[in-house]
């Protein structure tokens, strides 16, 4: 009896080993590894992803008529090019996707073989023996096909890596983009990237891989087993990136920059400083990296999770304290209000308001152009020095300029006068600027505008008065209209107001904003919602803090693109060169599918963003609450 027992658990380990639970993805990469992008367990982030705003948007029957262009289109241009040439149909495979899905690339073996390694990681659970009688098919139409096929096993395993040619994949690639007429063309200009390359494709238990090495492959089977190789999750820097709310995330990436950064020091100093070779005022491109604090960047992760409440993002740049020179030294904004003033009204389409140290931050760029060439440093050093002297023999721009910046940055934007893509390119919005002596600030504006590259004859800045406030107008070079025609004259006016320097390309903003007009009218800081969904994004003292009317902004794009369809698909023309046989806007995208506004706009409603610092870091998040039900 007890024999009989025995053999029942040995079976019952064995059966359970088989059919053990794929490792997360930081269990199953090695610790070398430079870049992941995984989500974790695809099918609940499915089932996040239809329970969400932009997932009901998709199912909506108004939406159907453009949902089945944009499909049809992807179809005919992708997916069934690809199936002919693999011979195989991807709908099979859509259904093996249940667990982890995961793209990495690790570092090349030392002394095997430097190429980093590309892996593919689905975990298909109960589908793989669905996964296995697949596979099968594909070698056999593979082989059939006259194509090359090598089989090999890696611990146990049975691979098969097939050859594939890179023109076959370049003219693929052309199909999507061009007409039937062109294809031709784009197969003959694939030819030059006719190099053959190899794709292991394998199945370990529910596991199945996808890679460009066998080497790749067999460290993550080691992994899977439980060998001794080290996990991601014990590499310091992926540590610290993968907080708690990173392991909780529907999807998540992870970049280890340090390795990528010697990488690019290591051949900038092998260049021989670039240009600066052959001519010694070039700035040498090893020290361009230097200056810019790069080298303290450790690594990248961020993360996306949709729930029923919203979604959110976040974006982590691994900066440690000690570490932050150059553009992280620069830009980091100090922990203070950065909500929105009384004086932003509620119909604003856009907000973002950032507490950076402005006379801090010009020193810091100083000392980078300095660190990259003293000479060109001493040429800024110059200009400062002279800049406004022929008008004002006592301007000195370092003190009446830096020296009157603050650390206030504020920018909101209202809706387009006009459905024009002239106005949805350059609506009326506000930039401020924090001072403790916004009249003086103002005056050396002024008196620095001769810096600016305008012909003498558009240079004389006006000033007039306006409700006991100057305003200096300053005319900008006429810029082109979308459509062609007739150049558009611009003028840029500021003004001292409320503790800021005003500045726009509107006047008659500037003007409202100087009249106080939104004193009494509903402030955006008012807008219900707005504090509960900025607790998602850790509030609104971090220093920089963000928001956008998303319906609104939507609605107003929609709408001009709409009227203005034909202009944009002259643009895209004449963006891609005019090449014969390159495909339209319309033929992906056709917006006269799209129900009226009205009919989808419940699935919108607005974002919030913010950033902030830690010991270890640079964060940045969104939050995009999900829209309330319609009265």
């Amino acid at each position: 009896m007890r024999k009989i027992f025995a053999v029942a658990t040995a079976v019952m380990a064995f059966v359970g080993l088989a059919n053990a639970a794929v490792p997360r993805p930081e269990q199953l990469l090695p610790s070398d590894t430079l870049f992941v992008v995984s989500i974790p367990d695809w099918a609940t982030a499915v089932s996040a992803f239809d329970r969400s705003s932009i997932g009901r948007l998709w199912r909506d029957i108004a939406f159907k008529p453009a949902r089945d262009k944009l499909m049809e289109r992807f179809s005919e241009s992708v997916t069934d090019p690809l199936e002919k040439e693999l011979g195989v149909a991807l709908s099979e495979y859509s259904g093996l996707l249940r667990g982890q899905v995961t793209f990495a690339v690790t570092q090349g073996i030392a002394g095997e073989n430097s190429q980093p390694g590309v892996l593919l990681l689905i975990d298909t659970q109960d589908a793989s023996e669905r996964l296995r009688m697949l596979l099968g098919q594909l070698k056999q139409k593979w082989v059939e096909s006259g194509r090359q096929l090598k089989r090999e096993r890696i611990r146990d395993v049975e691979f098969s890596t097939l050859i594939v040619r890179g023109r076959d994949v370049s003219g693929l690639l052309g199909q999507a983009f061009q007409e039937s007429g062109s294809r031709e063309l784009s197969k003959n200009g694939g030819a030059a990237a006719g190099d053959e390359f190899e794709i292991t494709i394998g199945q370990s238990e529910t596991l199945l891989l996808i890679a460009n090495s066998t080497k790749a492959m067999e460290r993550i089977l080691i992994r899977q087993s439980g060998g001794l190789i080290t996990p991601l999750a014990e590499q310091p820097e992926f540590q610290i990136a993968r907080s708690e709310p990173f392991r909780a995330a529907s999807g998540f990436g992870w970049i280890n920059f340090a390795p990528v950064y010697e990488k690019l020091a290591s051949q900038a100093s092998l260049s021989g400083g670039g240009a600066a070779a052959n001519n010694p005022l070039a700035p040498r491109l090893d020290k361009i990296l230097a200056a810019t604090g790069l080298d303290g960047l450790k690594s990248i992760a961020f993360r996306l999770n949709s729930a029923e409440d919203g979604f959110l993002a976040e974006l982590f740049l691994g900066v440690p304290r000690s570490g932050r020179e150059g553009i992280f030294k620069a830009l980091v904004a100090e922990a203070k209000d950065s909500s929105p003033p009384p004086f932003v009204p509620a119909n604003a389409l856009k907000f973002s308001r950032w507490r950076l140290d402005g006379r801090k931050a010009w020193d810091t760029f100083e000392s980078m152009l300095t660190s990259v060439s003293p000479e060109f440093g001493a040429l800024v050093q110059m200009g400062m020095a002279t800049a406004g002297k022929d008008k004002d023999p006592n301007f000195d721009l370092r003190r009446n300029f830096l020296g009157n910046l603050g650390d206030d940055f504020i920018v909101y934007e209202k809706a387009p006068r006009s459905a024009t893509l002239e106005e949805l390119n350059a609506g009326p919005a506000l930039f401020l600027v924090g001072s403790p002596n916004p009249e003086e600030l103002a005056r050396a504006v002024k008196a620095a505008s001769s810096l600016l590259p305008i012909p003498a004859s558009d240079s004389k800045t006006d000033e007039r008065e306006f409700l006991g406030r100057k305003v200096y107008s300053i005319p900008l070079p006429s810029m082109p209209s979308v459509s062609g025609a007739t150049p558009v004259r611009r003028s840029f006016s500021f003004a001292a107001a409320s503790g800021y320097l005003v500045l726009s390309t509107d006047v008659a903003m500037l003007e409202e904003f100087i009249r106080g007009e939104n004193s009494g009218g509903k402030r955006l800081r008012e807008t219900n919602g707005l504090g509960e969904a900025a607790q998602r994004v850790d509030g609104m003292a971090g220093g920089f803090f963000g928001y956008e009317n998303q319906r609104e902004n939507l609605r107003v794009t929609l709408e001009t693109l709409k009227n203005d369809m034909a202009r944009i698909e002259q643009m895209f023309a004449l963006g891609s060169g005019g090449r014969s046989g390159s495909k339209s806007i319309s033929d992906w995208i056709d917006l006269s599918l799209l129900p009226p506004f009205e009919t989808i706009s419940k699935y919108f409603h607005f974002i919030v963003y913010s950033g902030g610092t830690t010991s270890q870091g640079l964060t940045w998040k969104l939050f995009a609450p999900a829209p309330p039900p319609p009265p």
